[in-house]
């Protein structure tokens, strides 16, 4: 796959902070903001600058391990206040994505059992490191397991941004992309310029060009006559929760692609790591849609585009399971009835 230059991850820990790629910016400005405390680690997965559910839970993840260190704690029992308090604040920066809780959680979870207050943070940012390292691997395991199953699909549309930016490794959904790149397979793809915040159109496209890999931009309402006209072989998605029942919340827009999908006989898949399946949500009824502000609709980079009227802006939708071909995730592909796969599969990985 013949990139232009190195690719810069998205986030990154540079031995006393964590360092990320201010996405709000791109494509015009590619800029990297430090975080150095609890505070900057909210304000950047509140404000977008860190998005995508796995980027999201291992930005959580060293931010608990910041907020420890931040607090500056005289003994044990100050330290373990402050992972509570830090843990608590990261988990509620944005409600969607369930990666982020589980990465906080588990960061919380391995430094508890610290017997000082040195090494409450030491586990802390240990455990954030593993969560880094294994959503790189998780992301190489669904890039070859979707490129197998789309072995014969060279034309994909992709909603929102599921690459580099997206994640610690080459991404979910653009995983598989990039893993058919790499293997030599024919791939091109069609973009969607998700909007409201234009995820495709700024950020995936992005990627896909200096990849150098065949992609083309479309509006979100065009996928219906580009589905019809033939071009499109599979749908691939990325997901910020999934429910045990198969409901997927995903990027506003989702659930249109797989209607669109449904109504033309084209496959639609869903990519994502097992950390973004809900053990705790029966189904999609259960998962909590976050609400953005009315600027983000009314206005791009602060340029009005539409009249100042009310606006319903909801981040996600939630696509039901019926409409899901099957989940290509880093445990493998599975299948329908997901009650049964996504159950077994969080059961071998003790998240039952």
């Amino acid at each position: 796959m013949g990139t232009t230059r190195t690719f810069r991850s998205a986030v990154e820990w540079r031995g006393d902070h964590l360092e990320l790629i201010d996405q709000t910016l791109l494509p015009s400005e590619e800029e990297v903001r430090e975080v150095r405390s609890v505070a900057d680690a909210v304000d950047a997965i509140a404000r977008l600058v860190v998005r995508g559910a796995p980027a999201i839970g291992v930005c959580g993840a060293f931010g608990v391990a910041l907020g420890v260190r931040e607090a500056r704690p005289a003994d044990l029992e100050a330290a373990l206040r402050a992972l509570e308090a830090s843990a608590v604040r990261l988990e509620s920066a944005r409600p969607t994505a369930v990666n982020l809780g589980w990465a906080v959680h588990r960061v919380a979870a391995a430094a508890r059992t610290a017997r000082s207050a040195e090494e409450v943070f030491e586990r802390a940012l240990g455990e954030a490191r593993a969560i880094q390292e294994e959503d790189r691997e998780s992301c190489r395991a669904i890039g070859e397991n979707g490129r197998r199953e789309l072995a014969a699909a060279g034309a994909l549309l992709t909603h929102c941004n599921t690459g580099r930016l997206a994640t610690a490794g080459w991404g979910t959904a653009l995983g598989v992309v990039y893993a058919k790149a790499e293997a030599g397979d024919p791939v091109e793809v069609f973009v969607s310029e998700t909007r409201p915040l234009l995820q495709g159109a700024r950020l995936t496209a992005w990627e896909l060009l200096d990849a150098g890999i065949p992609a083309t931009l479309v509006t979100d309402g065009m996928s219906a006559a580009l589905m019809a006209s033939g071009r499109v072989q599979a749908v691939i998605v990325g997901c910020d929760r999934v429910a045990r029942n198969g409901d997927t919340a995903n990027k506003i827009g989702t659930f249109t692609h797989a209607i669109v999908a449904r109504a033309h006989g084209i496959p639609f898949y869903v990519a994502g790591p097992l950390s973004s399946f809900d053990p705790d949500a029966a189904s999609g009824d259960r998962i909590v849609v976050e609400e953005r502000p009315p600027e983000e609709v009314l206005q791009i980079r602060g340029v009005p585009v539409a009249a100042p009227i009310p606006v319903w802006n909801p981040a996600f939708d939630v696509t039901p399971a019926g409409y899901v071909t099957a989940f290509i995730t880093d445990r493998g592909v599975l299948r329908p009835p997901f009650e049964l796969s996504i159950t077994g599969a969080l059961a071998k990985a003790g998240r039952s």
